[in-house]
């Protein structure tokens, strides 16, 4: 589709110059090519930012000096029309890592003079050659792991620098067969419709025959720090989904606001796509009298009729604040003791 490969090539252009820019020009690169009410998303501390020069300066400058020589190693980028709205909106998707010497704290988390890479996913919206609206998610919890200041209890799975796809076909810069983009976001959605069929047994696992309709058997699953990464679907359950449905509850979907597909390559983002109550436990928090939203990206590769792999980000820092720890907070108390 002619709308999917322009949808592309606007990001790519923008991504292109920005990169390269100039700490002085990227307010009016930003300018250039976002629109005037443009609505960035961001992950705690920074939550929704208005206008291309917000997001620049609170943003895009604090981290360009504190990782100094800022590199975006991108792993996957694809686009598609939005399946949330019935294709009424156009939507692209990267995701990989932005690498750079950490030579200047950021948000209290202490430099380390060594290289240091941030984890992303990055969805952009838009129209014509305009891009409207942009949610970009980051890794807050592996940074502050680098550091050497991570906050939370051992990992149940393992966080290191995570791969792309094992197929090396993640940037789907050529157009992709539309039939192929039509088996992923049916397969994507029937998972969804499979998930959220068990969201009220809270205290029983989810049986693994249900994973199998739609998951390789020996899927690599890609978690946020905190939880970390785990292969296989008993391995898969044993190390995030039991520890995480047994210790929630009061699960709710809450949707999407995108979520498409190219060729063998979905993604989506919620704005928060989950709600739940901690009953203890989950990430070594005690028990919440009251809900906690999730903000979550998925993003899949499937291979045949199963997914294969799924990298996913969590925005647990605003998790955890909305239960009363907020890990920044903590850190800038620690760092004046």
């Amino acid at each position: 589709m002619r709308i999917i490969q322009s949808t592309k090539e606007t990001v790519r252009r923008f991504t292109s110059v920005f990169d390269d820019g100039s700490d002085k020009d990227l307010s009016r690169i930003a300018s250039d090519h976002l629109s005037s009410d443009f609505l960035w998303r961001g992950m705690y501390p920074f939550y929704e930012v208005s206008g291309p020069e917000g997001v620049v300066e609170s943003f895009w400058l604090p981290l360009r000096k504190s990782l100094h020589s800022l590199q975006r190693r991108e792993d996957i980028f694809f686009a598609g029309l939005n399946d949330v709205d019935g294709g009424q909106s156009t939507w692209t998707c990267s995701m990989g890592h932005f690498m750079g010497l950490f030579d200047t704290d950021f948000l209290g988390i202490p430099k380390t003079g060594r290289l240091a890479s941030l984890r992303y996913a990055e969805f952009m919206r838009v129209d014509g050659d305009q891009i409207l609206e942009s949610a970009f998610f980051f890794d807050l919890i592996g940074l502050m792991q680098q550091a050497g200041v991570y906050p939370l209890p051992p990992m149940t799975g393992n966080y290191f620098v995570y791969p792309g796809p094992l197929t090396h076909d993640g940037q789907q810069v050529d157009e992709c067969d539309p039939r192929e983009t039509t088996k992923t976001i049916a397969l994507v959605n029937e998972m969804i419709e499979d998930l959220r069929s068990i969201n009220h047994l809270d205290d029983e696992p989810c049986p693994p025959d249900l994973l199998r309709r739609t998951w390789h058997e020996d899927m690599l699953w890609y978690g946020p720090s905190g939880i970390g990464a785990t292969y296989t679907i008993p391995r898969y359950q044993k190390q995030h989904q039991f520890p995480f449905r047994m210790n929630v509850t009061e699960k709710v979907y809450n949707g999407h606001v995108a979520r498409i597909a190219e060729g063998n390559y979905c993604g989506f983002f919620g704005w928060a796509n989950l709600t739940n109550r901690n009953r203890g436990g989950f990430l070594g928090l005690p028990a919440a009298r009251e809900p906690s939203d999730m903000r979550i990206v998925d993003i899949y590769r499937r291979q045949d009729d199963k997914l294969a792999e799924n990298w996913v980000f969590i925005d647990i820092p605003h998790y955890l604040n909305q239960q009363g720890l907020d890990v920044l907070a903590r850190l800038r108390e620690l760092g004046s003791t």
